[in-house]
């Protein structure tokens, strides 16, 4: 099973779509690597992705994010211990976050996935990240990428009403290298008007905020 045995709309819009049941899912669930540019990332919606992406469990899998510099504390605290090599504890406990963690704690421990900060460094562009486009690949690679959303909203009481635009490489494939081009470009630090770093090297320089507008967020 690849990405072209899913049946893809061209447009996903939260008016007559659930974006996250009907595309986010079933892609995860049928590739083996995904590159992801968001604004803003939480604890709960990497785990989110861990837990739909399969193939993680066969080690298989790849995940490649980059997000804003912006976080709330408890999901600055977690992230940091996550991606430390000086961080040998367990996250196993009596709850549930507990064992997603730690299943967290497992795939990056493996490798599988890798996070880095955009920050602009431009006075053109404002003061944080927020481009929108997400790329999955199948075993056969064929690729799924989009736009629009600015994140996996997967919490069903805080989803934002928005839309996604799909191009599949065997229906639009210029579309969708040129967005490939878009990704791999900015995750070697070759993007214009921003500066591109490793999670953990931001976090020793201080370069990552807490920010109170994402509190009521996921």
């Amino acid at each position: 099973m690849g990405l072209r045995d899913i049946e893809l709309k061209e447009e996903y819009r939260s008016d007559i779509d659930d974006i996250v049941a009907e595309f986010f899912f079933p892609c995860l669930g049928h590739c083996i690597e995904y590159d992801r540019c968001v604004d803003f990332l939480s604890i709960q919606t990497l785990a989110t992705i861990a837990m739909a992406f399969d193939n993680f469990a066969i080690g298989k899998a790849k995940l490649r994010m980059v997000t804003g510099h912006r976080f709330r504390t408890e999901d600055l605290n977690v992230f940091t211990k996550l991606f430390s090599e000086k961080y040998t504890k367990s996250f196993e406990g009596k709850f549930i976050k507990d064992s997603k963690i730690q299943k967290l704690q497992n795939i990056v421990n493996k490798g599988q996935i890798e996070l880095k900060i955009a920050i602009p460094n431009s006075e053109q562009i404002a003061d944080s990240f927020s481009e929108r486009i997400g790329i999955f690949r199948d075993e056969k690679d064929d690729a799924v990428a989009f736009t629009g959303t600015s994140r996996e909203s997967f919490s069903t009481q805080t989803r934002d009403f928005e839309s996604v635009d799909v191009f599949t490489s065997w229906n639009d494939k210029s579309r969708v290298a040129r967005k490939m081009k878009d990704f791999e470009e900015l995750w070697e630090n070759k993007t214009k008007h921003l500066e591109v770093y490793d999670f953990m090297y931001a976090e020793e320089k201080n370069l990552l905020k807490y920010s109170s507008d994402w509190i009521l967020k996921d």
